[in-house]
């Protein structure tokens, strides 16, 4: 059994300017600047990353985007490139997340594409799955997660599903104060990586499963105790530099 690296992130959303961006990030490193027992990442609107590469650069903190074009460049009003990315040392960058699916309606076909193209520049994509209430009502939810498994991962070699985070967010835990119990998260977690292993046994052993639902530093110690839970994929909780470092270490002690 492979041990895997816990990677909690933070997701901002569409919050914090630059100035407010920079305040963060100095406060959030003289809490966090210690930690080696995880990947710490802050995923930022594209206009606070190039404030936080200068005030992370060279820390244990990795920077994250919250979105980007699946096209190296081109005619593509109000897009952002991978290499554009690399260019403020982004790392990571979240695909798929549910709000970009239901909001902006992004189809697997399109998430494919912009998994595929950030593994070939060689970000670290954290892929966003989960069920609505009425799919999990129906006893649907880990059909349709492994359908987007399928669909968002297809035509990917065993060595890059290697370099795919995956976060499970149940959509109807998002934002509303509402959590999947440690239990029901960790079994569909489970489920994700024995879906997995069909694509790539050796890959399943090694990629990081995430879970994220109004994840909070109350609730994060009993989700981390679960085998196929490596951490977190953190919204709100993570806006406070302060609230967020405590989530971080309560994630640790397990």
């Amino acid at each position: 059994m492979t041990t895997r690296r816990p990677i909690i992130a933070g997701n901002w959303k569409m919050y914090k300017t630059s100035g407010e961006a920079k305040s963060y990030a100095l406060a959030f490193l003289e809490r966090v600047g210690g930690v080696t027992e995880a990947d710490i990442v802050l995923c930022a609107p594209f206009t606070a990353l190039n404030v936080l590469k200068e005030e992370l650069e060279e820390s244990v903190v990795h920077l994250g985007a919250q979105n980007m074009s699946w096209a190296v460049e081109g005619a593509y009003t109000g897009e952002v490139s991978a290499a554009m990315l690399q260019d403020v040392a982004c790392t990571y960058v979240i695909l798929g997340h549910s709000e970009r699916r239901e909001l902006m309606h992004e189809t697997d076909e399109m998430i494919a594409k912009k998994v595929k193209r950030a593994l070939e520049a060689g970000l670290r994509p954290i892929l966003c799955v989960g069920e609505n209430l009425k799919q999990r009502e129906a006893g649907e939810a880990q059909v349709i997660v492994q359908n987007q498994l399928k669909k968002d991962l297809a035509g990917l070699t065993e060595d890059a599903l290697k370099k795919v985070v995956i976060a499970y967010e149940p959509i109807w835990a998002i934002g509303t104060g509402k959590t999947a119990s440690s239990q029901d998260a960790g079994e569909m977690c489970t489920a994700i990586r024995f879906a997995l292993a069909a694509a790539g046994p050796e890959a399943a052993d090694v990629i990081p499963i995430l879970y994220g639902g109004s994840v909070k530093a109350e609730n994060i110690a009993d989700l981390m105790a679960r085998p196929d839970i490596d951490g977190a994929l953190v919204g709100g909780a993570s806006l406070d530099p302060v609230g967020f470092a405590a989530l971080i270490e309560n994630a640790l002690k397990h």
